[in-house]
């Protein structure tokens, strides 16, 4: 049930939580999603949070603790002991989700909750979780998953698929190993009921699959889920060992939070934040942008003053500054923004750098054509200057296509000194186009004021 957060209910159920009435407060939340309860953190206090989560079923504040935002989440935590919260929340959680939650926490806290989770093989998977970079297939994996032994027959797999499956939320695939736990292959639910019971796993299981080491990058496991359209994973370590899956729900995050990432370098944010953080970290993640924006803007201004006479023979042309500065950045942004989006989903490599190169130059070519005649066409209806009129258009044809090769070669250039090419297409670009349009512009029009 999706509830709108009313001030009459948030309200009301500040009410009954002032009066200590669990069985009221409990009535208003108890046919919730998760998702909704987790939404109302943000608009309570930590004290009336704490109030509501520990009344609620532990499998029910378990998913609530996952769907909350990771910032109010942290805050969330630092109340709660490490008893309640191993008790309370992590028994009912998958590792990866655990191994999520235990890892913002202090060291000692680790230790507390760690030594109150009641199933220590459950615990043992955490700590291993805990072992691996959380941006790796390792730390977004979850250990529950169900694997039989490739020389079982069918009798053997589903007694032992009984035993497993109560671990496991959802069953995607059955693998099947080796004795030493290596990966063979998967098989799928519906071969085993249709074969035969003595039929054995290693014959009739898909040696075709797909993995990933423990120590792939996250945004590769994303590419790769993506691109073979997969919702489950499976992780195996150096020697070939099967230790755990990821599921499409983990990639989602992933595609989220580089989503997020690359929006605010294109914003010009270099640090990655939250509208909650404090004023200090915002403006520290804020300023080095602006001030190479603040800088831009000041050769800008030297540039217009190197070119003061020409500009002063006809003030008219002080007029399409703006403009020319205006289509450099935003040819620069939008081809750096195609370049970026085809680098995130490995759709370049060196042959098509140059397809890429000579398509946006061509594009370019296009594009410069058709808007400089048109503003050839305004000016020779509106201008008496045909010294303005020609410098002008040519100067925008010229700003467009020095834009579009820039703004496609500075991401690839950045990608291959492993710099994340998304701040290509933020104040960088922009920047760097408005000094390098004013300098075409200005320069164009100071030779052809003096042919005309």
């Amino acid at each position: 049930m999706h509830i709108e957060l009313t001030r009459e209910f948030l309200d009301e159920l500040r009410d009954n939580i002032e009066k200590k009435d669990k069985q009221a407060a409990h009535k208003m939340i108890q046919n919730l999603h998760p998702a909704d309860i987790a939404e109302l953190y943000g608009e309570l206090d930590i004290e009336e949070a704490k109030f509501i989560y520990l009344m609620l079923d532990k499998v029910v504040a378990a998913d609530v603790l996952i769907e909350m935002e990771e910032a109010e989440r942290e805050e969330f935590l630092k109340v709660l002991s490490g008893k309640t919260i191993a008790r309370q929340f992590i028994n009912e959680m998958d590792s990866d989700d655990a191994a999520d939650i235990i890892g913002v926490l202090s060291e000692k806290k680790q230790q507390e909750v760690l030594s109150n989770i009641a199933d220590v093989e459950q615990a043992g998977d955490i700590v291993d979780l805990l072992g691996y970079d959380e941006d790796s297939a390792g730390g977004l994996m979850a250990k529950e998953l169900i694997k039989v032994n490739e020389n079982w027959n069918m009798v053997q797999c589903i007694r032992e698929m009984r035993k497993q499956a109560a671990e496991v939320d959802e069953i995607y695939y059955v693998y099947a190993v080796t004795d030493d736990d290596i990966l063979k292959g998967t098989v799928s639910l519906k071969r085993m009921l249709l074969s035969r019971p003595n039929s054995i796993v290693k014959n009739i299981c898909n040696e075709n699959v797909i993995s990933v080491r423990t120590d792939t990058p996250s945004e590769e496991v994303a590419v790769i889920m993506n691109k073979y359209d997969l919702v489950v994973l499976p992780v195996i370590d150096q020697i070939g060992r099967l230790v755990g899956r990821i599921t499409i729900d983990d990639v989602v995050d992933v595609m989220k939070e580089e989503a997020e990432k690359d929006y605010q370098l294109i914003s010009g944010i270099t640090e990655d934040v939250e509208p909650s953080d404090k004023i200090f970290l915002l403006t520290r993640a804020r300023i080095p942008w602006l001030f190479i924006g603040l800088c831009g803007g000041i050769l800008g201004a030297r540039v217009i003053s190197i070119f003061e006479k020409d500009i002063m023979i006809d003030p008219h042309m002080a007029f399409f500054i703006p403009l020319i500065a205006a289509m450099a950045g935003n040819v620069g942004v939008q081809s750096s923004a195609i370049v970026v989006q085809s680098i995130a989903s490995n759709a370049l490599d060196l042959q098509s750098t140059w397809k890429k190169l000579v398509k946006e130059l061509s594009v370019a070519f296009i594009n410069g054509f058709i808007l400089a005649g048109l503003l050839l066409i305004y000016n020779l209806l509106f201008t008496d200057s045909l010294a303005l009129t020609v410098s002008v258009s040519a100067a925008l044809f010229s700003v467009i296509i020095f834009a579009s090769v820039f703004g496609t070669f500075i991401p690839m250039m950045l990608d291959r000194f492993k710099i994340d090419p998304a701040l290509a297409t933020g104040p960088f670009i922009t920047t760097i186009n408005d000094i390098t349009g004013l300098l075409i512009y200005l320069g164009i029009a100071r030779m052809f004021y003096g042919i005309f």
